[in-house]
């Protein structure tokens, strides 16, 4: 079994290994080669490994649990816990999501394992875009970051629930079925038999969590080094001056929070950053569309999911974000 998994996954965990030494090897090079090197190069990756440090304990978690969910919980369990009526199905998955501390890569993985276990796709996606948003360790991150104003922290969690919950409801309108890429229908699952000894289905969730690991480590990998080259080499200077008016300052900080890609857990303390410059709307345009979708999690998405799906959930997404902060600017 171990020859087998490692003859599947061998070509993956060298390419992570390689590229793993490869940046060791730049850390560990000596001062005086460091100081040739231009200080774009170093800038990219400082970011990178940034990006990689901050998200890659909540990919792991994430493809635990993905683990955890193809071993231990059946179609049968899919069925008896989600409604059949859509709108029932997104606010029980929005209200899951609420609880559940993940980032916006990390939840990935549980997404496409519940979609894969029968969960709906607009159901799946009401819990993807809630459980980055606003889990407890995000509403209490985002407190702390505003000088423990409670304000900021509940208008990113109420707006953030109503746009889950919309984007979710028209997903169910115009897409159906699991909305996979072609190589993963049908997407294989591997059944275990109720009488297994719970060390074995222990031992299998672990042997799962690994497939998964090296499945869509690759295009998280792949994912952080575009938003590092991204935040070197585009100018937020050149983006921070287009934003005068409301509407273009919301804009602004949506694309922002788009390629900065920072995790949930962190981006109030980015966003309150800009308090001096931006509005109290564009704020919170960039605290709710960043963990929603931004760079890196599209690159995880684009592997799993249809390219039209992804694009139009982005354009979903964007615009219900938009529209919604854009009609509230007058309140906030």
């Amino acid at each position: 079994m171990v020859h087998l998994a490692y003859s599947k996954y061998g070509l993956n965990f060298w390419f992570l290994f390689i590229l793993f030494i490869s940046i060791l090897s730049l850390i560990l090079f000596n001062i005086s080669a460091l100081n040739n090197l231009s200080s774009s190069l170093l800038s990219l990756n400082t970011i990178f490994l940034s990006i990689l440090i901050e998200a890659l304990p909540f990919v792991l978690i994430g493809i635990l649990i993905a683990g955890f969910i193809q071993i231990f919980i059946t179609e049968e369990h899919i069925q008896r816990w989600i409604p059949r009526n859509p709108l029932l199905a997104v606010v029980m998955s929005c209200l899951i999501g609420a609880l559940f501390p993940a980032c916006e890569c990390g939840i990935v993985p549980i997404v496409k394992r519940l979609i894969a276990k029968g969960v709906p796709i607009h159901a799946a996606m009401g819990f993807m875009l809630t459980g980055p948003l606003i889990n407890p360790v995000v509403i209490l991150s985002t407190y702390m970051a505003f000088g423990n104003d409670l304000r900021i922290a509940s208008l990113r969690m109420l707006i953030g629930f109503v746009i889950a919950i919309v984007v979710a409801l028209l997903i169910s309108l115009f897409f159906k079925g699991s909305q996979f890429k072609r190589s993963l229908q049908p997407y294989s699952l591997t059944t275990t038999n109720q009488q297994t000894s719970f060390v074995t289905k222990l031992m299998n969730m672990f042997k799962h969590a690994i497939d998964e690991f090296f499945d869509v480590g690759k295009y998280f990998i792949i994912g952080a080094f575009l938003a590092a080259f991204v935040q070197t080499y585009v100018s937020t200077k050149a983006l921070v001056e287009i934003g005068d008016g409301v509407s273009s300052s919301i804009l602004v900080m949506m694309g922002l929070a788009f390629i900065l890609s920072l995790c949930s857990e962190a981006d109030a303390f980015i966003g309150a950053s800009f308090s001096a410059v931006f509005s109290t709307p564009s704020i919170l345009a960039f605290l709710i569309f960043g963990p929603m979708i931004d760079l890196k999690n599209t690159i995880m998405l684009m592997s799993v999911f249809r390219l039209k799906f992804v694009f139009s959930l982005i354009a979903l997404v964007a615009t219900v974000v938009y529209i919604s902060i854009w009609i509230l600017s007058a309140y906030l």
